[in-house]
């Protein structure tokens, strides 16, 4: 059963994250092109990207579990902001907007999860 990643909420949010999280993080210095920089980037993209990829997976479990991986990247993304700000590399001003857009990212895919997960 194929889904429409489209049409989801959380979908936009990490969308819209990603190239802003791309944005912000262009003035990285050199040497954290593989480390910090590399690492934001891939969790932004990893967040939006299972979003997609569990969208057109066949069973609602599969779905679960890309959804639950999204969540734990975007989990990942708010820790790798603020370790970035704490180090001097973002602005306390992306901190700021960066933060609560990831809370917000993870609370709708948590709700997200909690509405197709079957009752126990």
């Amino acid at each position: 059963m194929s889904r429409d990643h489209r049409k989801l909420r959380v979908f936009h949010f990490a969308d819209s994250l990603v190239i802003d999280i791309y944005k912000a993080t262009k003035d990285f210095p050199p040497e954290e092109r593989y480390g910090l920089q590399s690492q934001l980037r891939r969790a932004a993209v990893s967040s939006a990207s299972n979003i997609v990829e569990g969208s057109a997976r066949r069973t609602g479990r599969e779905y679960l579990q890309f959804l639950n991986l999204a969540a734990g990247s975007a989990s990942e993304l708010r820790y790798l902001v603020r370790l970035s700000h704490r180090l001097g590399f973002l602005t306390k001003r992306n901190e700021q907007e960066f933060d609560p857009r990831c809370a917000e990212l993870i609370g709708g895919l948590i709700q997200l999860i909690n509405s197709l997960s079957p009752e126990p």
